[in-house]
């Protein structure tokens, strides 16, 4: 009788422990009292992800390079007047908004096409993300 209830149970449990999770919902996260816009994020990220390709292009050793980052992320927020907390609670909430911060990412990209479009030489053209020689595509 106890080894019928113990396979019963055995095989019963798993199933169960792995969809009790699903029917919890997550709560919504409330939005910051100092979300940053999209319109303020969009150039922050785009001066972030360029200060990380010079810094990683800079050869540094990993401790260094990290500082360098660090220190240099501080000076950029400082320069826009954001606090890094300010920051890090507007990016999680719109990490959760999936559809929010692809928004922002597309006019990231937009943003640092034109950018290197400003700085390529006369007659040449960025090639776009994806296309051979254009560089890594995220």
């Amino acid at each position: 009788m106890k080894s019928i209830r113990r396979r019963c149970l055995g095989s019963l449990l798993p199933p169960l422990l792995l969809a009790l999770p699903a029917c919890q919902r997550p709560e919504e996260p409330p939005r910051p009292a100092d979300l940053l816009s999209q319109e303020q994020m969009v150039p922050l990220l785009a001066d972030l992800h360029l200060l990380e390709a010079r810094v990683e292009s800079s050869r540094l050793s990993p401790d260094s390079a990290r500082a360098l980052y660090l220190s240099e992320q501080k000076a950029l927020l400082w320069k826009r007047e954001v606090s890094d907390s300010a920051f890090q609670r507007s990016y999680r909430y719109y990490s959760i908004h999936g559809k929010d911060l692809g928004n922002i990412y597309t006019l990231v990209i937009d943003t640092l096409t034109r950018r290197e479009a400003k700085f390529a030489p006369a007659g040449t053209a960025p090639k776009p993300p994806g296309t051979p020689g254009a560089g890594p595509s995220r």
